[in-house]
């Protein structure tokens, strides 16, 4: 812009907002009420991912720990409900938003869940592909796993051993671990990749959704509930409570479930979610 058209320029924004009948306030208040870009959505989780690469290892460690012990709660609410519940069929509907649970109180608790760092800490390594970032998010990814996992399995060894729940519950909790591993290796793999694109679309979403953040996430959970989509940390607490309960073996826990989640998980939240929500950005940073 040369140095007339710097001059001229705001006397002319000046004169549009007499001419509409805008006062500043107004102005302000339109400019506050603009949806936000994809490229500020971006930033805001790549500056997200940035702090979280950057956290010392026993905060993460135990963050991750306290969302896996948090996503147990997703089971016991289905488990309520399914019990509680006549046999119709809209009942699984409803159980399905017991599924929400564990995610809010993870996303809201702001504790470290596996499925949503293939968002959040890979969009850092996109945008500047070095080794010491790479190294860096599979620091984060392998404490955040480990420490899930280890949080799921002591919340499963809880309600598996010591009898908090009725009969009716306990068996709703076998039900809901069953239909876990009813599937095949590679149908628990396409199961995973639609549960953490999902999920990864999930954390997409909560930047600009301000109020609302509540209902985005037992939209999405829900869905990933009602599908009966397999998701690495909740799917834990429902497989290892069969394991814990002698109705499933550890080869089936690793073999038939987690392994394929997981891989499953990743491919959908990185591949379907990051990659492409920050290949619509890309330009902005060349």
């Amino acid at each position: 812009m040369n140095p007339l058209q710097e001059q001229t320029a705001p006397a002319t924004e000046e004169r549009f907002q007499q001419e509409i009948g805008l006062s500043p306030q107004e102005r302000q208040d339109i400019i506050e009420r603009i949806r936000p870009s994809a490229l500020m959505i971006h930033e805001i989780i790549r500056l997200e991912g940035e702090r979280q690469l950057r956290r010392p290892t026993s905060a993460l460690a135990w963050s991750a720990l306290a969302a896996g012990l948090s996503m147990g709660f997703s089971l016991v609410a289905q488990g309520l409900l399914r019990a509680n519940l006549p046999d119709q069929s809209w009942s699984a509907i409803v159980a399905s938003f017991g599924y929400s649970v564990g995610f809010v109180i993870v996303v809201m608790g702001r504790q470290q869940l596996f499925t949503e760092n293939t968002l959040t800490a890979i969009l850092p390594l996109l945008s500047q592909t070095k080794l010491a970032v790479l190294l860096q998010v599979l620091r984060l990814w392998s404490i955040v796993l480990l420490s899930n996992l280890t949080g799921a399995g002591l919340f499963a060894m809880m309600i598996g051993n010591i009898q908090v729940f009725s009969v009716d519950v306990q068996q709703a909790f076998t039900e809901i671990g069953l239909e876990a591993l009813k599937g095949g290796i590679v149908e628990t793999f396409w199961q995973g990749i639609f549960a953490g694109w999902l999920i990864a679309l999930m954390v997409w979403l909560l930047p600009s959704a301000e109020a609302s953040q509540f209902w985005v996430i037992v939209l999405i959970t829900s869905l990933v509930g009602l599908a009966e989509l397999s998701h690495s940390i909740a799917g834990s607490v429902e497989v290892l409570y069969l394991v814990m309960t002698g109705a499933a073996t550890w080869g089936q826990y690793l073999g038939q479930f987690l392994t394929p989640t997981l891989l499953g998980n990743i491919v959908g939240g990185v591949s379907l979610v990051a990659a492409l929500n920050h290949a619509q950005v890309a330009r902005y940073n060349d």
